[in-house]
């Protein structure tokens, strides 16, 4: 088990907890989550499993990197697929892992393909499953992660969660209210702990040999992320967004980080021309602490990822979600998330409020205090550690 996590006494009675990644949103939710582990009186002893959904090699140690992880006890290399092919090759490499380690649980986090084959692998096993950021729901099944969230929580023991509306949703599903801990957003963590190293504006672009002086205006700068199937996967959408962004743009200049997916459907559907490069900039995909300084510098942020929508919330920056519906309704609620989808004239007008002044700057919802992770691992001990009690009570009837 990593060293780098262990440096308490751990309880020896218990199993390791499995906390597994697969892809970038992963790292940000695991990262703070590891420490709090590391750092509760006994530690939690941890086997960090990276699925290698995330294939980038370069981009996966960089976040890791960034957000100060330990490198992977288990790389089970999985790389790219279809849901099915994926999934199903998560499940047959992870399948070894727990029966070679006997875990007290499996730690599951958000939404993705490995968050559910690990799940799935550990309920058939009969090891708990952990669920971090459970009850998130956009209702939209058209959406794979919407599934995967359904899903993970059903077959859940333990379901952490990130807001209030979440185990009200998880209730109208048939989960009992003592399965659920309400105990904040961790994500949040991450954007506390990495704020005072964020990469300048400045900083990134020179990286990436772009003048810095190219997006220097009066009203600042917009980010754009876009990797939604739903938005980069069909040229008429794709098409539409960036004619909508081209009009952004000539009123303030953009900083496209470019999904790997999106830049190759672009080139694939002949979009190329609609991106002006006097005032739109194109960048690959960043490290958390650029995407960080990226979005704090940020007079507006226009993206369909949710993590984006909870970060901007935490900095105060107004977010235009480029979706007709979102599973995180508190950052619309409390926060500086405003729902806009493909829409011209919803786009147009709500960046022209933005630069009035008029853009929302709400609130940090309860508990998005940058100790979620803390709270997780002070639950979970006492939690794992009655679990324990009860299987040896039962035992020895038996």
């Amino acid at each position: 088990m990593n060293d780098q996590l262990l440096g308490r006494v751990t309880d020896a009675d218990l199993g390791p907890v499995i906390c597994v990644v697969g892809a970038r949103p992963n790292f940000m939710k695991m990262a703070p989550i590891l420490r709090a582990m590391a750092a509760h009186v006994p530690a939690l002893p941890v086997l960090l499993v990276h699925t290698g959904q995330h294939y980038d090699k370069d981009m996966s140690e960089r976040l890791f990197e960034d957000l100060r992880l330990p490198t992977p006890d288990v790389n089970l290399e999985v790389g790219s697929g279809t849901h099915a092919v994926q999934t199903a090759e998560v499940m047959r490499r992870f399948e070894p892992v727990v029966d070679a380690y006997q875990p007290s649980c499996v730690a599951v986090v958000g939404d993705v393909n490995s968050t559910l084959a690990c799940a799935l692998v550990a309920v058939k096993k009969n090891v708990p499953v952990v669920h971090i950021e459970a009850g998130l729901r956009s209702y939209d099944r058209a959406m794979p992660e919407e599934i995967n969230r359904i899903l993970t929580d059903q077959i859940a023991d333990r379901l952490y969660t990130t807001e209030r509306t979440a185990q009200d949703n998880l209730a109208r599903e048939g989960i009992a209210s003592h399965q659920v801990c309400f105990a904040g957003n961790v994500m949040i963590d991450s954007v506390v702990f990495g704020r005072a190293n964020a990469r300048s504006v400045s900083h990134t672009l020179q990286a990436c040999h772009v003048d810095p002086g190219v997006i220097r205006h009066p009203l600042g700068m917009g980010v754009v992320t876009l990797h939604r199937p739903s938005n980069v996967d069909h040229p008429d959408s794709l098409r539409a967004l960036l004619g909508v962004l081209g009009e952004v743009a000539t009123s303030l200049p953009l900083v496209f980080v470019l999904h790997p997916r999106t830049r190759s459907n672009i080139e694939r559907f002949g979009l190329t021309d609609l991106i002006d490069p006097a005032r739109m900039v194109l960048l690959p995909p960043q490290g958390y602490l650029e995407m960080l300084g990226l979005m704090a510098e940020a007079t507006l942020v226009l993206t369909d990822s949710g993590g984006l929508q909870e970060e901007t919330t935490a900095l105060g920056v107004p977010c235009l979600t480029l979706r007709e519906n979102t599973e995180r309704p508190i950052t619309v609620e409390q926060g500086t998330n405003t729902l806009v989808g493909r829409n011209r004239e919803a786009i147009l007008g709500a960046v022209k409020d933005i630069l009035a002044g008029k853009g929302k700057r709400g609130r940090l919802p309860e508990l998005w205090d940058g100790h979620a992770a803390q709270r997780i691992a002070a639950d979970m001990y006492p939690w794992l550690k009655q679990r324990q009690a009860d299987m040896a009570s039962r035992l020895r009837v038996l």
